[in-house]
């Protein structure tokens, strides 16, 4: 049966998607001005200090206070921070930040921290130029040209939960068997693509008796990494790279190789696998966590699939294409994508781990 839509229809669906989109564009700006209070320090202050008014938090932010009086009223307009009294004359007005804002906006370890999605933004925005190059020529856009960035929202992104869950909710309750490995003296340890090493710290905590190698081939990344451990009291049990995790000085070394959220922004996956594989001793094995994603390609996705979609035209597919040959890879890597890869890597088993996570999905190689 052929249904026909009526130009009242069409007019409703018309307005739908452009209610949509003026949204979209509404929490895009929000969310780089929630950048702007991050990079100033402003949602701490606020947290701190209690309620203050536009010249309180300019002289305590270092900032001007007319700049300071509108982020202020834009902010508490958004809902993101409370106004005592919005009736009061705008320059005696109070803000503040109630502990549920904090916890979105202030702890960097709380797991519902998402102030750092600001970064993801500038960084695409930085790039813009060089982004519609690629797409023309078939080229990329490398890690590095996203800048400072695009590295620590990342891995601001990831730190809350390698702090709060890698070595328990997701090791001992997923991998019991390799969890038990590591705690004891001389497991070794290798995290592959560690960036700023908030996953080799985790480890380090973890696992006190292991050894632990982080590396990665981003020099400032592995720079932010060691002042990161230092500034966390655990500088003395690891050490940091900047390294091909292929290199052969790590050939049969380790007892667990580890890859978060990397595998599939690599240009070519499965020399890397291999290389990991290499890595491992005879009773080692690959831990891969990346993006749980659908298992097949739906016209309509859900808001991980949409996120992810949106990641991939934006930074993890130009990325991947930026080294030739690629694999082309994106971030939305399925799971037969996954099997496959690590089938060419010459691996033996692969097991999708019973971890539970909104955002990523967890993997056992077998050499």
């Amino acid at each position: 049966m052929t249904t026909t839509a009526t130009p009242a229809d069409v007019e409703a669906q018309v307005g739908a998607l452009v209610e949509r989109l003026f949204m979209g564009g509404i929490a895009a700006m929000e969310t780089l001005s929630i950048h702007v209070g991050t990079s100033l320090g402003l949602y701490g202050l606020l947290y701190e200090q209690g309620p203050s008014t536009p010249a309180e938090v300019a002289s305590r932010a270092g900032i001007h206070e007319r700049y300071a009086r509108e982020w202020l009223e834009q902010q508490a307009t958004a809902e993101l921070i409370d106004v005592d009294d919005p009736a009061l004359p705008a320059d005696t007005r109070r803000y503040s930040v109630s502990d549920v804002q904090a916890a979105v906006l202030v702890d960097e370890t709380s797991l519902a921290y998402l102030a750092p999605a600001g970064g993801f933004v500038v960084s695409f925005a930085s790039v813009m130029p060089k982004l519609l190059d690629a797409y023309r020529t078939g080229g990329g856009v490398s890690f590095g040209e996203y800048g400072a960035e695009m590295r620590e929202a990342q891995a601001a992104f990831n730190r809350p939960g390698f702090n709060s869950l890698l070595a328990g909710e997701w090791l001992a309750n997923g991998v019991p068997d390799l969890h038990a490995r590591l705690q004891q003296p001389g497991a070794r340890i290798l995290d592959a693509g560690c960036g700023l090493g908030w996953s080799t710290i985790a480890f380090a905590r973890a696992y006190p008796d292991a050894t632990i190698v982080g590396v990665d081939l981003d020099e400032p990344s592995i720079e932010r990494a060691r002042q990161n451990a230092k500034d966390n009291g655990v500088d003395d049990r690891i050490t940091f790279e900047f390294a091909d995790a292929g290199d052969a000085k790590y050939v049969g070394q380790f007892d667990a190789v580890f890859i978060f959220e990397a595998l599939h922004d690599l240009s070519r996956p499965v020399e890397v696998l291999a290389s990991l594989r290499g890595a491992c001793n005879d009773d080692g094995t690959v831990i891969v966590m990346d993006e749980r994603v659908a298992d097949e390609f739906g016209a309509i996705g859900d808001p991980v699939e949409r996120f992810m979609y949106a990641a991939s035209v934006l930074h993890c597919l130009p990325a991947g294409m930026s080294e030739q040959p690629s694999a082309g890879t994106g971030t939305v890597m399925r799971t037969d994508t996954v099997r496959r890869y690590a089938a060419d890597a010459g691996f033996t088993r692969l097991d999708v781990l019973p971890i539970e996570h909104d955002f990523f999905r967890f993997y056992r190689l077998e050499p």
